[in-house]
């Protein structure tokens, strides 16, 4: 019975997630799900997800639903350093017993007074690269199953492939702009230097001044040039 409830409460994360993949969600709405439905399937006391950085160096914690002020705090963990730069180094998951007495774990003080006993941490990996860990605490002495290992794993590198679609989503907009704003100050500057006879570093250096006269992007001062133009 026991079995059969981990599975569906494996089905029904899996399914959670997936939704997330196709969403127009954005990375921090992504690891807010992630972590709260992780949580929720693993009856977890806290769940938390440290992400590496571009360079593959270092974890940040990037999200977690505890409410708790101290477990919310900025903290980072180099790579090999301590259970999750460890767990992400090796690619493996680790199941610990008790935090507080494991020599590799690094915030001994923070486990006491949050009340974490027993952890599983699990690599989150996206076509055969990690991303990040995923971590799971229970506030008693709990030797995690094979089945609870399962789900957290599937459902890691469901949150993979999910963070991975969403950064590229952002990335390819953020290109998508700079490209649109380029043209726009492009289309700009031949309208002024029709208009006023300014050379093409002139007519950028007046945008740019507008610009910071008025406070506002030069982007938005090009549209307007542009509009003029059109009226």
């Amino acid at each position: 019975m026991v079995e059969i409830e981990a599975f569906e409460r494996h089905i029904e994360a899996l399914t959670r997630i997936s939704k997330a993949i196709t969403s127009d969600r954005y990375i921090e709405d992504i690891l807010r799900l992630v972590v709260a439905v992780t949580a929720e399937t693993m009856r977890s006391k806290i769940c938390s997800l440290w992400l590496l950085d571009d360079n593959g160096y270092e974890l940040k914690l990037r999200a977690t639903q505890s409410l708790s002020e101290d477990y919310l705090k900025e903290r980072s963990l180099k790579t090999g350093e301590g259970i999750v730069g460890k767990v992400a180094l090796t690619r493996k998951p680790r199941s610990v017993p008790n935090v507080v007495q494991d020599p590799d774990y690094k915030e001994k003080e923070l486990a006491k007074k949050e009340g974490l006993v027993s952890m599983l941490s699990v690599p989150m990996v996206v076509k055969e690269r990690v991303i990040g860990v995923i971590n799971c605490y229970t506030s008693y002495p709990h030797e995690f199953t094979e089945t609870e290992k399962n789900v957290l794993i599937t459902v890691a590198n469901e949150a993979a492939v999910a963070i991975e679609n969403t950064e590229l989503m952002v990335r390819t907009r953020v290109i998508q702009e700079e490209l649109e704003s380029r043209k726009l100050i492009e289309r700009a500057k031949e309208i002024l230097m029709t208009r006023r006879s300014l050379s093409g570093p002139d007519a950028y250096r007046w945008i740019q001044k507008r610009s910071m006269d008025t406070r506002k992007s030069m982007r938005e001062i090009s549209e307007a040039i542009v509009l003029t133009e059109e009226l």
